[in-house]
């Protein structure tokens, strides 16, 4: 019963009450690869086991199947994704929004480069993407263990000029460059300025704006004490403790890890 996955329809508060408790002792620990004296050539190391499984061909576009398909099939494949927990302000400076997106991904270094996907078009734009449009202004704060039931609140689908923030009982602090603040319990947020958006059409309703990408540049870091090393270049992971996305409900932790030295040719 505790390593069940809750399923719509059930009991989530029985479910969720027969689960052992939170470990806020849990360290990060490394252990071995799988193989650890794995070389060139040989493949997975499974011994052969899934060359024996079939695979399913699947049409995102065939007749008769839903789009919330390919949603669940994307998000419950496609993980961990990292969540960019967005912090925004109003074009009249009047709201602040706050919310999480899983659709994000650091994409470049030089300058520091950021994609955001969001759902629905411009035109009808959502509070964040609404003010991002508008402002193109942001911060992108990373989310850590100990605030994880305060960024999932954020989600909740408030009416616009709702601040989250109240609801989350996120604290803001004073940004640098631009006008939203940053999560103060954020181990690690970035201060962003809009690139360029570009929205995408629906391949099932031609002509229905349905996403929206939107790309960022890292304009200022901010990172607590604690987590960055003496030349302000690497963040600890064992004090970021970082969150990710998985499917449905899910959220994942982070507390095993395996290193591979990159290989040289």
């Amino acid at each position: 019963m505790t390593s069940a996955f809750f399923k719509t329809g059930d009991d989530f508060e029985k479910v969720q009450a027969a689960r052992p408790d939170f470990r806020r002792d849990a360290e990060v620990t490394f252990s071995k690869p799988p193989k650890p004296d794995w070389k060139q050539g040989e493949g997975a190391n499974d011994d052969g086991e899934s060359l024996k499984k079939n695979h399913v061909e699947i049409d995102p576009h065939e007749e008769g199947r839903p789009v919330s398909s390919n949603y669940k099939i994307l998000i419950s494949g496609m993980v961990p994704r990292p969540i960019a927990l967005i912090s925004t302000k109003s074009k009249d400076g009047k709201s602040a929004n706050l919310a999480p997106f899983s659709y994000s991904q650091v994409i470049n270094h030089d300058p520091p480069l950021f994609v955001v996907g969001f759902v629905g078009s411009l035109e009808k734009a959502k509070d964040t993407l609404k003010n991002l449009a508008e402002t193109e202004e942001c911060v992108i704060n990373i989310i850590s263990e100990h605030f994880v039931e305060a960024a999932n609140a954020t989600a909740l689908n408030a009416p616009y000029g709702v601040s989250e923030w109240e609801i989350s009982g996120l604290h803001q602090a004073p940004s640098s460059v631009v006008q939203p603040a940053r999560v103060q319990e954020s181990i690690l947020s970035i201060e962003g300025k809009l690139v360029e958006t570009k929205e995408f059409e629906s391949r099932t309703t031609p002509g229905k704006k349905t996403g929206v990408l939107a790309i960022i540049e890292g304009v200022r870091f901010w990172a607590r004490e604690d987590a960055i090393n003496e030349d302000r270049s690497v963040i600890d992971l064992k004090v970021l403790k970082p969150i990710s996305r998985l499917g449905g409900i899910q959220y994942g932790r982070t507390t095993d890890a395996i290193e591979i030295p990159r290989p040289q040719f």
